[in-house]
């Protein structure tokens, strides 16, 4: 899903970048961190911005922001061995925990200090907070949700695609005459790159300035959220899904049945979630959760765009419908013909038949 699609030529409007602008180089990616961890959708957009900084031919830099201390430059060491070849840290007490305020008034310093061309959120709670205030003070463009991202060899214009018209179209957006062009991006959209720990880069250190007394939002106390009953589908290696092809409620029991005799989680299209055959937290697409497991099942889901961008960067897709012409089958690396809660529970008795004698 990183790779965008360019087998239909792009119909844009030409523009002669200004003169002041053409100062604007180099990826940037925001390294999101929380308490000290790093959100994974950070490595993700590192891997993705190295591929777009050599098209470029400019520098990948990596944001790290947050209260002074190891942990920022282990960030800086982790964004180095991601990809980067630069890190910017900006360490201030301030900055200790998320605050929209602070974190969008260094942000906006920064950039207009150093001048990227690029710059790449991940579209998380923080990500889409922070990305949307920070396009609103520099006045430049914000493609919300890409799932691909590209540069046009003519005029070095970043390419954002995103679903469009809830989910049923894909289109690409380019920011023409503003700087810096930004994206973000879902966690589990882009590959995972491999990290190479020998990689080193040059940190530079940026002070804010960020004065305690000058913001009004202040944290008083932190309270986790308990995710230990809660679906963790974008991390999971196998998920089956059901969608209304299943015919109604009862019969996504044989979802259940073989993603536990998987070891897998539980996904859902849109359409299955709406009838209330299931909970909104385990829906599979553009509206729902991104997956990137090893292996997708999806049973009775027609695979319309919305759900197709949630879930096509799996490395295995078997697709399961009674109807031969559905636009899954155009993605899916195997498809069975048939009806859904006659061949669930044949491939559970096949699969579970198989586990028990690799386990003999």
């Amino acid at each position: 899903m990183s790779e965008a699609k360019t087998d239909k030529p792009i119909k844009k409007r030409k523009i002669k970048l200004d003169e002041e602008l053409l100062a604007y180089k180099g990826v940037w990616v925001f390294v999101e961190s929380e308490r000290g961890h790093v959100h994974p959708v950070s490595w993700e957009l590192m891997g993705q911005g190295r591929r777009l900084a050599d098209q470029l031919g400019v520098e990948l830099c990596g944001v790290v922001m947050g209260a002074p201390g190891p942990d920022l430059e282990a960030q800086c060491q982790a964004a180095f061995a991601y990809g980067a070849d630069r890190c910017y840290r900006i360490a201030s007490p301030v900055l200790a925990e998320y605050r929209n305020v602070p974190f969008t008034r260094a942000l906006t310093d920064l950039v207009n200090a150093h001048k990227p061309e690029i710059l790449l959120l991940g579209a998380t709670t923080l990500g889409r907070d922070l990305a949307g205030s920070v396009a609103t003070t520099l006045k430049t463009g914000l493609t919300a949700d890409c799932t691909e991202l590209a540069i046009d060899p003519e005029d070095r214009c970043l390419l954002s695609t995103r679903p469009t018209f809830g989910g049923s179209l894909l289109c690409t957006i380019v920011t023409l005459n503003y700087r810096p062009q930004m994206a973000t991006v879902r966690h589990r959209v882009m590959p995972m790159p491999d990290p190479q720990p020998e990689r080193t880069g040059l940190i530079v250190d940026f002070e804010a300035g960020l004065i305690e007394t000058d913001i009004v939002t202040k944290v008083l106390e932190f309270i986790p959220d308990d995710q230990r009953d809660k679906p963790q589908l974008p991390y999971a290696e196998i998920v089956v899904s059901g969608g209304k092809g299943l015919g109604k409620a009862e019969n996504f029991k044989h979802v259940w049945d073989l993603a536990k005799v998987l070891g897998g989680e539980v996904g859902a299209s849109r359409a299955a979630i709406h009838a209330g055959w299931i909970s909104a937290d385990r829906q599979v697409g553009q509206t729902g959760k991104t997956v990137r497991p090893a292996l997708y099942i999806a049973a009775g889901i027609s695979g319309a765009i919305q759900h197709r961008v949630g879930m096509e960067g799996a490395d295995c897709i078997i697709a399961v419908n009674n109807d031969p012409n559905a636009p899954i089958f155009d993605f899916a690396h195997y498809a069975i013909v048939g009806d859904c809660n006659q061949v669930l529970p044949a491939l559970g008795r096949t699969f579970a038949g198989y586990l028990a004698q690799q386990g003999s």
